[in-house]
């Protein structure tokens, strides 16, 4: 399992990443694969969070 200190790692660069993203519309220009894969991520955090809350 990961540290404390890498998953804030791996936050950062998420947030670093997305941020690219937005600027250069990366997520455009992937491979579908990837960007399915991606999406199904972030549906899992989306219902991960909601479980939590709810």
């Amino acid at each position: 399992m990961a540290s404390e200190k890498q998953r804030a790692a791996a936050r950062k660069n998420i947030k670093k990443a997305a941020a690219a993203a937005k600027k250069k519309r990366t997520v455009a220009h992937l491979p579908k694969k990837t960007r399915t894969a991606l999406g199904k991520q972030a549906n899992k955090v989306k219902r991960q969070k909601a479980a939590k809350r709810g």
